[in-house]
């Protein structure tokens, strides 16, 4: 997953996707494709490996790779779909959410949402708002990644390189004067470069 801010690269995650098929049908399984937002985002306050079901926090802390464990832990963000090719999503309760199987991420492992480690479902919710655009792609993540802008000279490459990889990153709202963020999410497996 690649998270873009005004078109800024800010983020990069490891994800999982289904391991049935791409698709939006109900019953399916699968991760739908295409354009969709950020409908909700749940349990704000959670702690890093809260169990959820129907949304609600159990109160029971999973810990990471626990065996014979697959629940919904840590963060929700609910998918609404945006395109007609994704327009089951929300009802069919699609969600970029943390994982018990953090050993299975970078695998299709999922049963139709979007799973990612605990850490990095916390920190991408503290940095995501409600309208943030996401697009989920069956390409691979080089053919969709903008290209990075060339340096001028030596001096400004070695600038770019002396930068950080990641700048602070803040919350972005939908009623903030800046853009939501954009997410890119690219299939399990796919690596950038």
């Amino acid at each position: 997953m690649a998270v873009f801010q005004n078109d800024a690269l800010i983020a990069e995650y490891p994800v999982s996707t289904s391991k049935f098929a791409e698709s939006d049908l109900p019953g399916s399984r699968g991760t739908p494709l295409g354009e969709l937002e950020i409908a909700k985002k749940i349990g704000g306050n959670a702690p890093s490996g809260m169990k959820f079901k129907d949304r609600k926090p159990t109160g029971e802390i999973v810990a990471p790779d626990a065996p014979g464990r697959d629940p919904i832990v840590s963060r929700i963000l609910w998918l609404r779909g945006l395109e007609p090719q994704n327009a089951n999503a929300y009802g069919r309760y699609i969600y970029i959410h943390g994982t018990a199987e953090e050993s299975k991420i970078g695998t299709k492992a999922s049963f139709g949402c979007v799973r990612m480690r605990s850490n990095d479902v916390i920190q991408l919710f503290n940095i995501v708002g409600v309208g943030a655009r996401v697009q989920i792609s069956a390409e691979p993540i080089a053919k969709l990644m903008p290209e990075e802008p060339q340096p001028q000279s030596p001096q400004m490459a070695q600038q770019i390189l002396q930068q950080p990889q990641q700048q602070s990153l803040q919350p972005v709202q939908q009623q903030s004067s800046q853009a939501p963020s954009r997410l890119q999410l690219f299939q399990a497996g796919e690596k950038h470069g």
